[in-house]
């Protein structure tokens, strides 16, 4: 009964390691081909592409309920996109014809663009920062000159411009069609109206292991750590009937104080105190170095010749930029990025990178 979590912090770990454990397993259980891996990345970015584009419809039709399917499936749509750049790179780089895939995956980049912007505005942001990180480590890793590279100068001045265009017609169309939840002035307004409140409170109650019982939401009968705050899914928890305190129904608006007006490193500080915020963030370091050290390695086997592990290198491309990226929206930016439904994305997404610490000899 030991194994049991006492608390969310204790769920979230023991979650992470059976992720961790069991995406090792499989990675090293399957045989990761680079055909294998452009197929599922096409067929989960096409399907990924579907799912935004029908929550877009669903926020534009009164009629049908939005459920912001960006948060828990973003990262995964820039993991599976980067990844298949990263195989097309790789077709290219064994002189192999890959125009045919390569127009359709400029179309479902373009419709993830689009559907996602619409869903949520943050996405975006995450979107293209995840875009880029993966052009530049594509670049890197096939060792492109500054004239054959993709990442110039004057296209990362297009890229921002186009990013400016898009928030500039989300601007326009939420005023002619009256819907605020798309307007990206809204949600700077909201912010600026609650993020100093919500600083001001984290900053003075945070200490090394929690926070100030009495600042929570749950007044005297809060544990002074793992409120809820940071969590799983509800839906994880009730599962289990695990006894932890839950904003659910309405008291979901509760926790945005934290949730969606603070970045991750005082969402996580906060609820779990400074000395938990220090460790995550120690692992998220080793996650990126480890990430790019089997880059390197299998760099160095490509070049060699050896075409045995072209998939594992495009995947672990695609894991590492939607990784970065999560992590950089999620800690800077907002909480909610990395929190609930979105944690477990991050959880795999931190295991489908130091999965490649191990490769088994086939």
């Amino acid at each position: 009964m030991a194994l049991i979590a006492t608390n969310h912090l204790l769920f979230i770990l023991e979650f992470a390691i059976l992720v961790q454990i069991g995406v090792l397993l499989l990675l090293n259980f399957v045989d990761l081909n680079l055909n294998l891996v452009l197929f599922i990345s096409l067929i989960a970015s096409t399907g990924l592409a579907l799912i935004f584009g029908f929550d877009a419809a669903c926020l534009l039709l009164p009629m049908l309920n939005h459920h912001e399917f960006t948060h828990p499936y973003g990262p995964l749509a820039i993991l599976f996109v980067v990844t298949s750049w990263a195989c097309v790179s790789m077709y290219k780089d064994a002189k192999i014809r890959q125009s045919n895939f390569k127009l359709f995956l400029i179309i479902i980049t373009i419709a993830i663009t689009l559907f996602g912007a619409i869903v949520h505005r943050d996405f975006l942001i995450m979107w293209v920062l995840g875009l880029l990180i993966g052009i530049f480590i594509i670049s890197k890793s096939f060792r492109r000159s500054k004239g054959t590279s993709f990442l110039s100068m004057k296209r990362i001045l297009l890229i921002a411009g186009a990013l400016v265009a898009v928030f500039a017609l989300m601007e326009v169309l939420a005023q002619v069609l009256n819907m605020q939840i798309i307007s990206p002035l809204s949600r700077i307004d909201r912010m600026n109206a609650n993020q100093f409140g919500s600083l001001q409170l984290v900053i003075d109650n945070t200490n090394l292991m929690g926070h100030n019982p009495n600042a929570t939401y749950w007044g005297n009968e809060s544990l002074g750590n793992s409120d809820g705050y940071i969590s799983l899914p509800l839906t994880f928890i009730t599962y289990f009937g695990l006894p932890f305190p839950l904003f659910y129904g309405i008291l979901v608006t509760k926790k945005d104080v934290i949730d969606y007006f603070l970045p991750g490193i005082f969402g996580v500080g906060f609820d779990f105190g400074y000395l938990v915020l220090a460790l995550v963030v120690i692992w998220l370091i080793i996650v990126m170095v480890v990430g790019f050290k089997a880059l390197d390695k299998y760099r160095l086997q490509r070049e060699r010749g050896n075409k045995k592990f072209r998939g594992r290198e495009a995947l672990l491309i695609g894991s590492l930029s939607a990784f970065i990226a999560q992590t950089i929206l999620g800690f800077f930016v907002i909480t909610r990025t990395i929190n609930g439904s979105a944690l477990v994305t991050y959880i795999f997404l931190s295991a489908l990178v130091m999965a490649h610490v191990v490769t088994t000899k086939r």
